[in-house]
């Protein structure tokens, strides 16, 4: 069975805006996480909400969507503008429109901070949070190094890592999400801990 041409739609201008290139992978990753979840808890969900809430989520994060200036940048909130305009691209696309609301819904709470209603925005939130840990955390932590006004250095980065791996597995919904939250807790804990034994207080 083909893809509906709106999936394709969304891929390619995800494709086009995901700079820098490297925001592109959390984007499939995330889909392919949150359906794993779904399966792996057993539970019925509307896949065209999680494909599509899934690829669009960060949108206003991505360069030429978030504010040039760093003042406002330090002060912005990517989520209405990213609903927004999420809206406006499936309407365009031939995405449903009885289900625009759903993706509405699951972006607007995506975030670790916020609780979600319907299965898909847990489903969403659950997948989000297990891409802030383990080997996949650090490497979207770390490459933010210099370029994003949360992260000035090294040292950080390693502070945002660590209060990651003590706040976040406690906010998963899902048993299976917590499951798969045991191995990346560890990764990224034996990752820490090596960069202090080796780098102490000279890690900057």
């Amino acid at each position: 069975m083909n893809a509906p041409d709106w999936r394709s739609s969304v891929v390619d201008y995800i494709r086009s805006e995901a700079q820098p290139k490297d925001k592109f992978g959390h984007q499939p990753r995330l889909y392919a996480l949150a359906c794993k979840i779904g399966e792996g808890e057993g539970i019925a969900y509307d896949d065209d909400v999680v494909f599509a809430a899934a690829w669009m989520h960060d949108l206003g994060v991505f360069l030429g969507h978030r504010p040039k200036d760093p003042g406002a940048l330090a002060q912005w909130d990517h989520v209405p503008y990213t609903i927004a305009r999420t809206r406006e691209l499936l309407a365009g696309w031939g995405f449903p429109a009885k289900k625009i609301d759903r993706v509405a819904a699951a972006i607007d709470t995506h975030q670790a901070h916020q609780e979600p209603v319907t299965i898909e925005a847990i489903l969403l939130r659950d997948a989000d949070i297990l891409e802030q840990l383990g080997a996949v955390g650090a490497i979207r932590a770390f490459v933010k190094v210099g370029r994003d006004t949360r992260y000035e250095s090294f040292t950080s980065v390693f502070t945002v890592l660590g209060r990651a791996l003590n706040d976040l597995p406690s906010k998963l919904h899902l048993s299976y999400s917590k499951l798969l939250a045991g191995p990346r807790v560890r990764s990224l804990r034996d990752f820490l801990v090596a960069i202090e034994s080796e780098a102490g207080e000279s890690l900057h």
